[in-house]
């Protein structure tokens, strides 16, 4: 829903200042909150066969169909004249699939090494200090998010518990307050690219320092605002837990509403600009991406968010005959035991 929010606000937010803060507080957490979870979701990844298929059936080929469909999306209306199709460039929202690929086929390693979130920082700052890596596969945004990742890697059940405490929940409104504060400075002080993680530091016009510095400050301040997000997240069962499992299904298909508004002017009106405005819009992106969530289109699009694509693999004939053998070798031992 923020990021949602977060793009309609982008189309809005020019000349006005409270949209603007808004936008650059929701910008530092939004998406690592996103890839913190995503992160905590990958634990259980290893390069085994069932497991590589779900990630290419569940993040490759959605990467593949999508960002076909954005380029296609874009000739159809005519805002591009490059007629040419880069499944290596990914554009607008496609590049976090892109980026969920590279990161679980590094799980294994980061469950290796001895220190994986200074050696992911690293990775980062030396990422933030390399200009001109070019838009192939968004290598940026995949460097500099890493530690989000990692970080979710990491993190166990009883982690989400502790943010949930009454304590964390009052400490957590002073520090969106000031969060907010921070965000009004930063709309005349600071370069919003930075909270993008999309570019090195050269490119950004500042000193080569300053990346290492940014990467660490923007990755301290997102794990404190995902804490106190997350803090106010309810811990039962309630009428939107159902949307969880569809929060990919509105993230890559929010994009074509809010661009198609934007490619037919329908953000150019006036009225938007004015505070009654800018909360309408804001309204309808939470509500729009709330709808694009719900299990009817999930069911619709799953052929493409979920295919089964069993025709396209060979079939394992080794992991059944190992669950066999586990579970005759299970019901031994438990004859053994009972006599």
């Amino acid at each position: 829903m923020l990021v949602g929010m977060g793009h309609t606000w982008a189309a809005l937010k020019d000349d006005v200042r409270v949209l603007e803060a808004a936008y650059n507080v929701v910008y530092l957490f939004h998406m690592p909150a996103f890839i913190i979870i995503s992160g905590f979701f990958s634990r259980g990844f290893d390069l085994r066969p069932h497991r590589l298929k779900r990630l290419i059936t569940g993040v490759l080929v959605p990467y593949a169909v999508f960002q076909l469909a954005y380029v296609l999306f874009r000739i159809l209306v005519g805002q591009s004249d490059d007629r040419q199709i880069n499944l290596f460039s990914p554009w607008y929202l496609t590049w976090f699939l892109c980026a969920l690929f590279i990161w679980r086929l590094t799980v294994p390693v980061w469950r290796l090494v001895r220190w994986p979130l200074p050696v992911a920082l690293g990775v980062a700052m030396l990422a933030s200090i390399t200009p001109d890596m070019g838009g192939e596969l968004e290598l940026q945004r995949v460097l500099q998010f890493l530690p989000c990742f990692v970080l979710g890697l990491h993190l166990r059940p009883e982690h989400f518990r502790l943010v949930r405490r009454r304590s964390v929940r009052l400490l957590s409104v002073p520090v969106f307050v000031l969060a907010a504060v921070l965000g009004w400075w930063s709309v005349s002080h600071m370069d919003a690219r930075w909270v993008y993680r999309e570019r090195a530091a050269q490119d950004l016009d500042a000193p080569w320092w300053a990346g290492p510095v940014m990467v660490l400050a923007l990755f301290c301040c997102a794990v404190v605002l995902t804490a106190c997000f997350l803090a106010w997240v309810p811990g039962r069962r309630m009428w939107c837990t159902v949307l969880g499992a569809g929060t990919l299904c509105g993230y890559l298909l929010h994009g074509f509403v809010v661009k198609g508004v934007l490619y037919a002017g329908g953000f150019d009106a006036e009225w938007l600009r004015s505070p009654l405005g800018a909360l309408v819009a804001t309204l309808l992106a939470a509500g729009g991406m709330t709808l694009l969530c719900t299990p009817p289109v999930r069911r619709v699009f799953r052929c493409v968010m979920e295919p089964r694509m069993d025709w396209a693999f060979r079939q394992d004939t080794v992991q059944p005959a190992r669950e066999r053998e586990r579970s005759g070798s299970g019901g031994r031992r438990e004859a053994v035991v009972a006599h």
